[in-house]
């Protein structure tokens, strides 16, 4: 298992939590708080351009 640094849990009221983390390898992991052995793993930069993508509002269409 690859050596991950988690950060705190985001959380959505009475939702899942989210936990995103990385690796030495510059490998980039989101995980559901308590369930970090099941993640989904990509690079630093796809896990950047995710984010910059949500914030920009690509994925309001799913709220």
């Amino acid at each position: 298992m690859p050596e991950i640094t988690w950060e705190e849990p985001f959380c959505a009221e009475g939702a899942n939590c989210f936990r995103i983390g990385t690796d030495p390898q510059g490998n980039a992991y989101i995980a559901l708080a308590g369930q970090e052995d099941h993640y989904l793993t990509d690079t630093r930069e796809a896990l950047r351009t995710l984010i910059l993508d949500i914030k920009a509002g690509k994925a309001d269409h799913l709220l």
